[in-house]
């Protein structure tokens, strides 16, 4: 069986600002490279990548009353697209 390296799309105002620039956020799988995801995104939507930034982002602490606990830690890969690339689709029809 095949592990999946990009795991879901982030969706946040940031990520929504930096869409016309052909940046797109994902949640990838802790252990990926860089040449992974490249693959992995360039596999799955046909498009061309000019380069992939990855983020180790900690869980934040949350508090119920007294007990406490933190969210999951997980890695954010921002993947920017050559200028001649075509944008992915699922993004484009969030604008």
């Amino acid at each position: 069986m095949e592990r999946s390296v990009i795991l879901r799309p982030l969706l946040t105002e940031k990520s929504y600002a930096t869409i016309q620039d052909k940046k797109y956020t994902f949640i990838v799988a802790k252990d990926a490279n860089k040449t992974e995801i490249k693959l992995e995104i360039e596999k799955r939507f046909d498009v061309q990548v000019e380069k992939v930034n990855t983020l180790n982002c900690h869980g934040k602490l949350k508090r119920m009353g007294r007990t406490q606990g933190y969210t999951s830690d997980y890695k954010k890969a921002v993947v920017t697209l050559k200028k001649d690339s075509k944008g992915i689709a699922f993004f484009e029809s969030l604008q």
